[in-house]
């Protein structure tokens, strides 16, 4: 996503948050490193997936304690879940979510179903045993049945 936004917006100061997330608990912050004039700057937040909206949330309230007002925060991802997107928007009601899916719901491992697995392990090449897809949720009432 990074990489598309400096094609898109030559000269764009870019910010790196790495927040470690193990189960539903996103809250070990890693690495932090931010423009110096970050209050003054309205903010796009780029996360692929927005699964329980624990990394999210702490993501966002450092950078409303460096100065970022909740308004001037655009978080955008490309797969959500309705429970990441309801904490957020319950925590942040300014703030603003762009998404390009939401996918059913999470499963019992905090992942987006269908979604497309984990995705930093995936793009980093890091996990050693890719789960098979799942579908432990139920179907929306309104999709046909086979």
């Amino acid at each position: 996503m990074e990489n598309a936004l400096r094609a898109c917006c030559k000269g764009i100061k870019i910010g790196k948050i790495l927040i470690h997330r193990d189960g539903d608990n996103g809250k070990q912050l890693i690495y932090e490193k931010l423009p110096n004039d970050i209050s003054e700057r309205h903010v796009l937040l780029l996360d692929p997936v927005l699964a329980t909206g624990n990394s999210a949330v702490h993501a966002i309230e450092l950078l409303i304690e460096k100065g970022v007002p909740e308004s001037h925060i655009i978080f955008l991802n490309l797969i959500s879940a309705p429970e990441g997107i309801h904490m957020v928007c319950k925590k942040f009601p300014r703030l603003k979510i762009v998404t390009s899916e939401i996918d059913v719901a999470l499963n019992k491992e905090f992942r987006v179903v269908p979604g497309m697995g984990e995705f930093g392990d995936r793009y980093f090449g890091t996990d050693d045993d890719p789960p098979a897809p799942t579908r432990d949720v139920f179907p929306p009432p309104f999709a046909q049945q086979r």
